[in-house]
């Protein structure tokens, strides 16, 4: 059950040359449930207390104003570009907040530094600073997630698989003629599908749902920074924690098999399929007539078979319903070959099923 965030923010504070400086501007109206906790709040399982969510509002409108951008590569590519020798430092904006590198405290007014600190945007290491966030570039969106490496268990990804998510979902949207109503994010992290879905449909009451609350408390921040209204961010598994059926479900599960068993990595056994068939066998009798399923992932290929397809298929062959699976990239990960348990993978390839009832 979705309630409304019980203060809205009025004052954003922005650290500029250690100076603490405010702009008054209108309250948002962006949700977030009960469940998430406030800012600073340590839930069961979270490596690190919730980074303040006014500060981080504040953060994001600066970087706004300064002409910030950064897309996000995926983490080998973020690792070998870090690794050269003149990347070891942070330097610019989009080296501490893109790159996720060191800051040398010389780099900051102590002021600042310390406003951050304070805030949990910064965390002090051995021989620097370093953001424990990043902020990244969607379309005209600027979204906050976890820092490079995410290797926390309730870290919140935001990467290549998100821009070809976002992909699926602006297709789906310029396609359809059926009104979009209510719509639901399942597994939202940033909040990026549900933010677009938000934006294209201003009319539609948009959900974000997880399970991980540092998700929820960087959707709702995102939500919030964008402007956003018509979103609200829950804590569901999968559907569970709502009621009603849906014109539109998006889902951009894990779907990797993860030995860690991070949450935003790891999708259950078959290889990684298992929460991915979870969620289609869930939505489907969510959906209103008329209403799609946009789902986004990706599936570990042995030899000829999509182990993920052939679990699925007895689920939309259905009279009920129209579908549509592609492939959208035929070898994705592919360093995820020498992980245990994928020595008899041939590939990972990301994939698109988006399946509708029939009206």
């Amino acid at each position: 059950m979705c309630a409304r965030l019980g203060e809205d923010v009025h004052v954003d504070r922005k650290h500029v040359a250690g100076k603490t400086r405010d702009r008054r501007r209108p309250a948002r109206d962006a949700s977030v449930c009960e469940q998430h906790g406030r800012a600073h709040d340590r839930s069961p399982g979270m490596s690190h207390p919730l980074p303040d969510s006014a500060a981080l509002i504040a953060l994001a409108q600066r970087l706004e104003t300064s002409g910030y951008r950064f897309i996000t590569p995926t983490p080998l590519t973020h690792q070998h570009v870090n690794q050269r020798p003149e990347n070891r430092n942070a330097a610019s904006l989009r080296d501490v907040f893109g790159w996720s590198r060191l800051i040398p405290e010389s780099m900051l007014p102590v002021e600042e530094a310390q406003g951050l600190l304070a805030a949990g945007i910064l965390e002090r290491k051995e021989d620097g600073l370093k953001s424990r966030v990043r902020f990244s570039s969607l379309d005209d969106l600027l979204l906050v997630h976890s820092a490079f490496p995410t290797a926390d268990e309730d870290s919140v990804f935001f990467g290549p698989d998100t821009y070809r998510f976002a992909q699926s979902i602006n297709r789906h949207l310029q396609g359809t003629s059926h009104p979009i109503n209510r719509a639901v994010d399942i597994g939202c992290g940033t909040g990026a599908g549900a933010m677009l879905i938000a934006v294209a449909r201003p009319q539609a009451q948009v959900h974000a749902v997880d399970i991980n609350p540092k998700a929820l408390h960087f959707a709702q921040t995102n939500a919030a920074v964008a402007g956003l209204k018509n979103m609200e961010c829950c804590h569901s598994d999968i559907l569970s924690g709502l009621s009603g059926n849906f014109d539109l479900i998006v889902a951009n599960p894990p779907y990797m098999k993860d030995t860690q068993r991070r949450a935003y990595r790891h999708g259950g056994d078959a290889l990684g399929a298992d929460l991915s068939v979870r969620i289609l066998r869930e939505s489907l009798d969510r959906l209103t007539p008329g209403g799609s399923l946009v789902l986004y992932t990706g599936v570990a290929m042995v030899g000829e078979h999509d182990p993920f397809f052939e679990a699925v298929r007895g689920d939309i062959d259905h009279a009920a319903l129209a579908w549509t699976y592609r492939e959208l990239d035929p070898d994705v990960f592919g360093e995820e070959l020498l992980e245990e348990g994928y020595e008899d993978v041939d590939r990972i390839a990301a994939v698109e099923l988006v399946v509708t009832r029939r009206a």
